[in-house]
């Protein structure tokens, strides 16, 4: 197993054969630390937003106006009581133009790679994927900890490129439907 700085790491979940930056969609899943309640509840499959879930909801809609840099678009997303699932589409911009194998159908879905070359590194992330979820739980972080000193994040995030017109629909339909299929579980705190 690889060491970084003498320590074991844990290997990334970020597909290797992927930049992040590129153009593409992705579906990005956000957990709370222990999945606690801390954006609301559902009620009648209805999401009821807390304070905090409406600082997570102004500043996913806040994500994609700070960036204009990097051509982003908001897909569909939700705030649920302990998670955030949404759609990122990166556009065309000055950091994502590339020469490679890979190539980028129509409405930003991305193909197979023709190659099995390693694009993703261990290393300082800009103007990605990555780094726009970190800017993201940040300014959540910061307003949120005015309100619940205990607010945290799960350390980590999903993702998934999003490959064509049908997966696109299929996960928007999810997203939609989500506060529906909401199940209570033992990790729910009181709000």
């Amino acid at each position: 197993m690889e060491r970084y700085q003498n320590k074991y790491r844990i290997p990334s979940s970020r597909a290797s054969f992927w930049n992040y930056g590129w153009v593409g969609a992705y579906l990005t899943t956000i957990c709370t630390r222990d999945r606690q309640c801390f954006f609301g509840g559902v009620e009648s499959s209805e999401v009821v937003l807390s304070t905090i879930g409406e600082i997570a909801d102004e500043e996913w809609q806040r994500t994609f106006i700070m960036r204009p840099d990097m051509n982003l678009q908001m897909g569909a997303y939700i705030v649920m009581p302990n998670h955030i699932h949404g759609i990122v589409i990166i556009g065309p911009n000055p950091f994502n133009q590339r020469t490679s194998d890979y190539t980028v159908e129509t409405q930003c879905f991305a193909s197979h790679p023709s190659c099995s070359t390693t694009i993703n590194h261990f290393a300082p992330q800009s103007k990605n994927l990555s780094s726009i979820i970190r800017g993201f739980k940040i300014s959540v972080t910061k307003r949120a900890h005015l309100i619940d000193p205990y607010f945290d994040w799960q350390a980590r995030f999903h993702d998934r490129i999003i490959r064509n017109e049908m997966a696109y629909q299929t996960i928007s339909n999810y997203i939609t439907n989500n506060p529906s299929n909401w199940k209570e579980d033992k990790f729910h705190s009181a709000q």
